[in-house]
């Protein structure tokens, strides 16, 4: 891909993108850590699929509530003094869940995790949609996105090497190293321009107030209902895949093992990173509707073949970077949109608040998943995410096409 585009910023610009992504990077490797230590601790504290499940939906539920406030502490005391905030707080968190004697106290730390992990992504989404000009802003969007993929990827290696022989808490210590980022953050990373020309709003609680109002009520309505479905489908297809490829083909696995797996995970996350990458090229070329239905409607005929056809390793191998690109590449619209459909005096409000309430719901998923893994296995539990897909194509139909919108 060409990367002219990068130099068509400002460098302000560049370096809110690179904060950003590194800070999404880092949010993914602390949130997979858990998915990719899911074994060991059930075994240690006697977890069925169903209980494991709800302590990642704790993150969730936590992650959401996190989420909301950032916003709302982004349009006040800015996007960048929040992003650094969030990402202090979900790595010293990760990294105290190394801490965890029992049940209680591991769901306690991950709930603390889950605000940090929550924030980020609303302060950091709004800090690269203000700071990039409209023809690139979906681009930079993308670019943002792709860290999750590196971030996954970077859990499956530290899984990899540390939990045969060391363990699941050694583990979650080395989360407490994306802290280090906060720290360039603070000092290299400017507010952008609108938001300081703009100002903090004068009262308190008035984004959610006007948010939740005519004429935005239902902008806001249709897209929490559509990151709903769609968060839904990536927690409940996510949170487990590494538990499908690892579990024995009698659980209705895949039966690759913990270090076997991790290949096909890299393989998945490859394609994530290049369905980030690219859906932000190709929405601001051909609309963010299109694109969007696209891949929502791939993923849709990708996850059950996943699921319930693949079991050759060959198979498997095929088609994991298929559903790494389908499954995770949609998600680039939703910092993008988000920003177009709202004004700069409620979008951090509203990023906030649209994905997270969403977010609160799909916290529901790894639980759902788990449960319905137990009596059926967990490939066909996977496969039943493609009718949220289905949902996510009809709902997006409900929101106008914002490409080449500018910000006031």
């Amino acid at each position: 891909m060409r990367l002219a585009w990068l130099r068509e910023a400002s460098p302000e610009a560049r370096r809110a993108l690179l904060a950003a992504a590194s800070g999404w990077m880092l949010d993914a490797m602390d949130v997979m850590l858990y998915a990719f230590a899911l074994t060991a601790i059930r075994a240690e504290f006697g977890l069925d699929g169903a209980r494991a499940g709800l302590l990642a939906s704790v993150t969730l539920v936590a992650s959401a509530a996190g989420g909301i406030g950032a916003g709302l502490l982004a349009d006040r005391f800015g996007r960048a003094r929040v992003l650094v905030l969030s990402i202090l707080a979900y790595s010293l968190f990760t990294g105290l869940t190394a801490t965890s004697r029992t049940v209680l106290e591991l769901a306690l730390w991950r709930t603390l995790v889950g605000l940090g992990l929550g924030a980020e992504w609303s302060a950091g989404s709004v800090l690269v949609a203000e700071t990039w000009p409209a023809a690139h802003r979906g681009k930079a969007i993308g670019l943002m996105q792709s860290g999750w993929a590196v971030g996954y990827v970077l859990a499956a290696f530290l899984a990899a090497a540390v939990l045969p022989t060391w363990g699941w808490r050694p583990l979650f210590v080395l989360g407490v190293l994306p802290g280090l980022l906060a720290v360039w953050v603070r000092r290299r990373v400017e507010e952008p321009a609108i938001w300081r020309e703009r100002g903090a709003p004068a009262g308190r609680g008035t984004g959610l107030a006007l948010l939740l109002k005519p004429p935005l009520l239902g902008r806001a309505a249709a897209a929490t209902s559509l990151a709903t479905v769609l968060l839904f489908a990536y927690w409940g297809l996510f949170t487990w895949v590494p538990t499908f490829l690892a579990a024995p083909e009698a659980q209705g696995g895949a039966g690759l093992g913990l270090v076997r797996s991790t290949g096909f995970v890299v393989a998945m996350q490859a394609g994530a990173f290049l369905g980030y990458t690219t859906f932000g090229f190709l929405s601001d070329r051909f609309g963010r509707r299109p694109v969007f239905l696209a891949f929502v409607l791939g993923a849709a005929v990708a996850v059950p073949a996943f699921g319930l056809l693949a079991r050759s390793e060959a198979a498997l191998l095929f088609l994991a970077p298929v559903v790494g690109y389908l499954g995770h590449g949609y998600f680039s619209v939703f910092g993008v949109l988000l920003a177009e459909l709202f004004p700069s005096s409620v979008r951090g409000a509203a990023q906030g608040f649209c994905y997270n309430a969403g977010r609160a719901v799909s916290a529901l998923a790894p639980f759902s998943i788990g449960a319905l893994a137990d009596r059926h296995g967990l490939g066909s539990a996977l496969a039943l995410t493609s009718a949220l897909y289905l949902a996510g194509a009809l709902l997006m139909r409900l929101l106008p096409e914002t490409r080449g919108r500018e910000l006031e």
